[in-house]
């Protein structure tokens, strides 16, 4: 019996799904994409930033039913998959040796606007064979939000104490949301820095912080300035687009709330 179970034939090997190829992202941005679109089977590996809470744009649970790569060459070309989605960033030489192991690289940069962002999430669902997900979540993330009130002036406070230009995806959002750039107001652009000092000398409307400096964290600011309304925001909500976006436009919403129920 045993030498007839030897002579049998292997068993079959399932036919590839070519309309659905395996994925490696190497990119936290294009993890979040990835993770509404995509499920785990298809997804080989997800940046290993999306493990770090302080790094990731996804939530725990859900990062965690996914595998996660270094982002070596190595370890990706030993994965195996059909598609590997990456940073227009991707150091040339990591490129060139996926390239050379007959691996499909697409890269993609960071969005700066809403527009930008539902169009990547229709280029990724594409190359995920995922067309009518991704025109989901890209109409979702494209629809225009409810027109607000008059506009607040708001000052976004991000990690190292810097402020964000007025042509990138998160000063978009804040402008739908209704808030008047306090940046802009105080001549500010893209990091340009705002001490502890300079906010209490000129406090804005709102005070969105979403830094963990020694200044952010002054207890002046715990107890609150006069006719400011201080807010913590999520620097996961910063700096990627698709998903994240809903995210971000649901806590500016609430924030937006708050400010307006002030006396």
């Amino acid at each position: 019996m045993l030498a007839l179970a030897a002579c049998a034939p292997a068993a079959p090997v399932p036919p590839k799904d070519t309309a659905h190829p395996t994925i490696l992202s190497l990119n936290p941005c294009l993890d979040a994409i990835l993770v509404e679109l995509a499920p785990p089977e298809q997804v080989l590996a997800l940046s290993h930033y999306s493990r770090d809470p302080s790094s990731s744009s996804i939530p725990p649970d859900t990062a965690a039913r996914y595998g996660v790569t270094g982002g070596t060459a190595e370890e990706v070309i030993a994965a195996r998959p059909d598609l590997v989605l990456a940073s227009i960033f991707l150091p040339q030489p990591t490129r060139s040796a996926l390239e050379r192991a007959g691996l499909r690289v697409e890269t993609f940069g960071s969005p700066t606007s809403i527009a930008e962002s539902a169009e990547q999430v229709r280029a990724v669902a594409a190359l995920a064979g995922r067309a009518s997900e991704g025109e989901a979540l890209a109409a979702r993330i494209a629809a225009p939000a409810r027109p607000p009130g008059a506009p607040i002036d708001a000052l976004l406070w991000q990690p190292g104490e810097i402020v964000a230009g007025e042509q990138t995806l998160v000063a978009e959002l804040l402008r739908e949301a209704g808030f008047a750039s306090d940046a802009a107001r105080r001549g500010l652009g893209q990091a340009d820095r705002v001490s502890l000092e300079s906010v209490l000398a000129d406090p804005p409307q709102v005070l969105l912080v979403a830094g963990d400096a020694a200044g952010q964290r002054h207890p002046m600011l715990a107890g609150g300035l006069y006719r400011t309304h201080v807010a913590s925001f999520d620097p996961s909500l910063i700096y990627c687009g698709g998903p994240t976006i809903l995210r971000a436009r649901e806590r500016l919403a609430q924030i937006r709330a708050e400010a307006e129920r002030m006396p």
